[in-house]
């Protein structure tokens, strides 16, 4: 029997657009945020003289139980590091946060879009999401250069199967075709995609023309009765380094397109801020058809996912991201690390143009954004390269299956040079 709690939101999300209660799984379904309860009590005794309700140790004076030893180790405010964050994540975070996706989607700017939740980074709202809506046997539609980490979060951990399309058309485009035929293939229902630019591994993001495609794709699928669940994946976001590539999120096109589609993305500050240990992400939702207590429901759902998992992320790592982002050298320092990326990206171009004996062993994918790009290997023997590489020319990178991944994300800029004689180097004595 469903929980009070879980009846009242899934009414709510019922009201406003049931298409969207049609998407959650059955546990989506079931799950509820407990409003009612140790939380809720724990509320209700705020500011009262005496507060046994709290399940943290104070010091007699009040404040938080903290160890010198550590304490000294951070310069904020004990209790915007020891203390617990809410489980949603911290109020002007998340606040502060959805302003900045405006700021870097103008093409958001007419959307209503909930306000983001706090996730232990983008991993945990993945599979906190998933938790929302895969059911076991679900399918989910994605290109078949994918992060691996996809299997685990999806398949192993709810049973659902991946269906892969070629990424790559005949063009050195995205694929847009099979996306089509993938979406509209089979019976009308709930249809589950993933997208993820700039990809890992191949370092590719649409282009502007690519980009309206595949939203007109997916609003298609939605018009011909489809509910569409779309995880826009942006761990890498922000990171695109040619002109005429699609520079925001999809999410910007997809958040209002259609009543039939739910898009959930999924970003953080690990990648686009560089604080990989601080384990913060986001995970909102857009939709045509919505109301403040419709994503009210939906939040309260995920808070349940998370609350029921990990309880809350780091109070530390979103203390330390809120008052980063009011710091006025922010946005030059990220512009600073960028520049670091785009001519590591520019030394690759440089090179591969330069090296036309190269394309006798490896056929480098289309790259233009993020932290890699990849080499397929004619021969298919990556994992052989790959040994030798470590071996006899001392150098590390990826294989995955045809394919070898170069992170030029932490290679040093003098290095780049050496790095790719070695491969195609190794790749000549493989057979």
């Amino acid at each position: 029997m469903l929980n009070p709690l879980a009846v009242e939101l899934n009414r709510t999300i019922q009201d406003t657009n049931p298409h969207v209660f049609e998407m959650l799984s059955e546990k989506g379904k079931r799950i509820y945020f407990p409003t009612k309860g140790i939380l809720a009590q724990t509320a209700e005794a705020n500011g009262k003289a005496i507060n046994a309700t709290i399940g943290i140790a104070l010091e007699d004076s009040g404040s938080t139980m903290i160890l010198s030893s550590i304490n000294e180790q951070v310069v904020l405010n004990g209790k915007d590091v020891f203390s617990y964050a809410p489980n949603y994540g911290k109020p002007e975070l998340r606040s502060v946060w959805k302003k900045m996706l405006f700021k870097k989607n103008p093409a958001l700017a007419q959307a209503e879009i909930s306000i983001p939740v706090v996730t232990s980074a983008l991993t945990h709202g993945l599979s906190a999401a998933g938790y929302l809506f895969i059911d076991e046997d679900d399918t989910i539609i994605t290109p078949d250069f994918y992060w691996e980490n996809y299997s685990l979060v999806f398949d192993y951990a709810y049973g659902s199967k991946l269906r892969t399309f070629p990424m790559f058309n005949d063009k050195r485009g995205f694929n847009t075709d099979e996306l089509r035929r993938c979406l509209l293939d089979g019976p009308v229902g709930k249809k589950i995609v993933v997208l993820n630019f700039p990809n890992n591994p191949t370092g590719y993001t649409v282009t502007n023309e690519e980009a309206l495609i595949t939203k007109d794709i997916i609003v298609e699928a939605a018009q011909k009765g489809n509910s569409v669940i779309v995880f826009v994946d942006d761990a890498y976001f922000g990171l695109v380094f040619e002109d005429g590539i699609f520079k925001e999120s999809m999410f910007s096109l997809l958040a209002d397109a259609h009543e039939r589609i739910l898009a959930v993305k999924f970003d953080g500050a690990t990648k686009e801020d560089y604080v990989w240990g601080l384990r913060v992400g986001f995970v909102t939702f857009g939709c045509a058809k919505n109301s403040p207590g419709f994503y009210s429901a939906l939040e309260s759902k995920l808070g349940g996912s998370i609350r029921g998992s990990i309880s809350s992320a780091s109070n530390l790592g979103q203390s330390v991201l809120l008052s980063v982002y009011g710091s006025p050298t922010y946005e030059s320092e990220k512009a600073e690390k960028f520049t670091i990326l785009q001519r590591r990206y520019e030394k690759i171009k440089e090179i591969l143009d330069n090296h036309p004996e190269y394309l006798q062993t490896l056929n480098p994918l289309p790259f233009n954004s993020g932290y890699f790009m990849c080499l397929e290997v004619k021969n298919g023997k990556a994992e052989e390269i790959r040994r030798l590489l470590l071996d006899k020319y001392n150098t590390g990178v990826i294989a995955q299956g045809s394919l070898l991944r170069v992170a030029f994300s932490s290679t040093p800029f003098n290095q780049i040079e050496k790095l790719f004689d070695n491969i195609y180097s190794a790749s000549k004595e493989i057979d």
